[in-house]
């Protein structure tokens, strides 16, 4: 997914004069091909990110539109004032390409776990948030950002992530897509939890519970109409995230069905990391395991959820 958004940037850049890359401290080799075609529009910052934030500002009020790459937790902790101040109060067209999120890094820490990035994100007003879930869907994506008004938040995953969008569904920011048709359950999930969601779907199903999976690629601005109108037909909603429950996407579904559907909202379950920084050691799929967020883990979660209801 991160070698298809750089070299999307490229390619946009050989199309649009306006078009530059801001890099903070990558790895040998990033974008070689950038740098070698087009210099005068490659910068390399490295370690930091505050002012990196402040010279894709610049450029951005200069009429350029700058993509910047580095480590997710990088670009969210530790430059926050700088994104809300310089980009999010002036609209300023500056695409974040965040490396790592969720628990991709997790062998490195919890200093590089960006376990809260989409929530403190969306919470800046003009800040786009987006979290495709895999390399074509990115693509996909990528084409939509040159005209994009403001400032936007964009979630990688690791790469190798198996396809699970298709083409004949388009991309177009705000608007999710039904890919597993509409079930007594709706499993709304973002990025690669998309991936994980289908997995569960097919395992509730075997369980005789029909699941339906709504894929959020945009976690803000969010599909409203859609998830109302889903939420007025399910028996329930579950929402699906790499991401803390603080802030996340079932914090913003969870929003949106108390502010729209006040006493007749169907139950909501909320499935994502807990509000701690991961005290265990081990790969992403490890930690995702220990969260209960496996195809199996999830099924249990949702089957358990629903028995409870019947108890009730």
């Amino acid at each position: 997914m991160r070698k298809t958004c750089l070299n999307s940037v490229l390619d946009l850049a050989r199309r649009d004069a306006r078009v530059v890359f801001v890099g903070s401290d990558l790895g040998v080799g990033t974008l070689d091909a950038f740098r070698e075609e087009l210099p005068d529009r490659f910068f390399m910052e490295g370690v930091a990110e505050q002012n990196l934030i402040g010279v894709a500002a610049g450029l951005a009020m200069e009429g350029y539109i700058p993509y910047v790459n580095t480590i997710a937790t990088f670009l969210t902790r530790r430059c926050y004032e700088q994104v809300a101040v310089d980009l999010c109060m002036h609209r300023l067209p500056v695409r974040l390409i965040a490396n790592g999120g969720g628990l991709v890094y997790a062998p490195l820490g919890p200093t590089h776990m960006a376990i809260e990035d989409m929530g403190i994100m969306r919470a800046l007003p003009n800040m786009t948030v987006v979290a495709p879930c895999d390399a074509e869907e990115m693509a996909r994506f990528m084409e939509s950002t040159l005209e994009l008004p403001g400032p936007c938040y964009i979630r990688l995953a690791k790469g190798g992530d198996r396809v699970v969008s298709e083409a004949a569904h388009g991309f177009e920011i705000g608007q999710g897509i039904q890919l597993r048709p509409e079930g007594e359950v709706a499993l709304v999930a973002t990025g690669i939890a998309t991936t994980r969601a289908l997995d569960a779907a097919e395992i509730l199903t075997a369980q005789g519970i029909e699941a339906g999976v709504l894929h959020l690629h945009t976690v803000k601005p969010l599909d409203e109409a859609r998830l109302l109108d889903l939420a007025g037909r399910a028996r329930a909603v579950v929402t699906i995230e790499e991401h803390t429950l603080v802030g996340g996407l079932g914090s913003a579904v969870a929003d949106l069905l108390v502010d729209r559907l006040p006493g007749t909202a169907p139950p909501l379950l909320r499935l994502g990391l807990p509000d701690a920084f991961p005290a265990n050691y081990g790969g992403q799929d490890d930690l995702l395991a220990l969260a209960g967020l496996t195809p199996e883990g999830i099924a249990a979660s949702v089957g358990d959820f629903l028995d409870a209801r019947r108890a009730a």
